[in-house]
This record gives C-alpha cells, structure tokens and sequence, in this order.
C-alpha cells in the first residue's frame, strides 16, 4: 500500500499529457500490486496464493521499469520516483520471499 501511496504523489507532478499514459499505467500497476495480494489470500490454497503474488510480482516489475522510464523523460520530483523506486525493489524482494517460502512449503506437503 506505501508504494501506491507512493506512486500517487510522485505522479501528481507528471506533466498533463502523461494523465492517460505514463502517469495511468503507472498508479494502475501500483495499486494492483496489493489488490492482487489481497484477492491470493482470499483464494482457498496455497496454489492460487502462489499465483496471486507471481502477479503481485510483475506488476512490481512494470512499477520499476515504468518509474525508470519516468526518471529518464525527467517527469516529476527525481527524490519521490527514486523513494518510489527503492520501495518497489522491497516489495518485489518480499514478494520474491514469499514467493520461494511458498513453493517450499507446498512441495513439502506433496511429498509426504
């Protein structure tokens, strides 16, 4: 959620014409992030949980690359996209965490 919350400020600066591109795209995948990680742990197994977050995941990746993107057309406060930035490659390594402790555990399970 910090990360969305992010994202929203540092693109409030975004130039005008960036509303429907840049600037969009950009607050769609950081708020699917959570959105995403929400609707995996509401889902029934550890299986679609998986699923979820390797969503979550990529979306963190699209963050990264847009935000990347966004520094290098000099849009908005350069400090806010490189917080932004910093955060998005935490989410991703909990993500990748989480992701990896899954697995394991799921395999444990399978191989009893």
């Amino acid at each position: 959620m910090e990360l969305a919350r992010l994202i929203y400020g540092a693109t409030r600066s975004f130039p005008a014409d960036e509303r429907f591109g840049l600037t969009d795209h950009l607050r769609r995948a950081a708020v699917s992030i959570p959105s995403n990680i929400a609707e995996g742990k509401g889902r029934l197994n550890t299986g679609e949980l998986i699923q979820f977050l390797a969503i979550a995941r990529g979306s963190a990746l699209e963050v990264q690359t847009q935000l990347e993107l966004a520094m290098m057309m000099d849009f908005g406060q350069q400090t806010e996209l490189e917080i932004a930035q910093a955060c998005a490659v935490g989410v991703q390594k909990i993500l990748n965490a989480s992701i990896t402790t899954l697995r394991a555990k799921l395999s444990a399970r399978r191989s009893r």
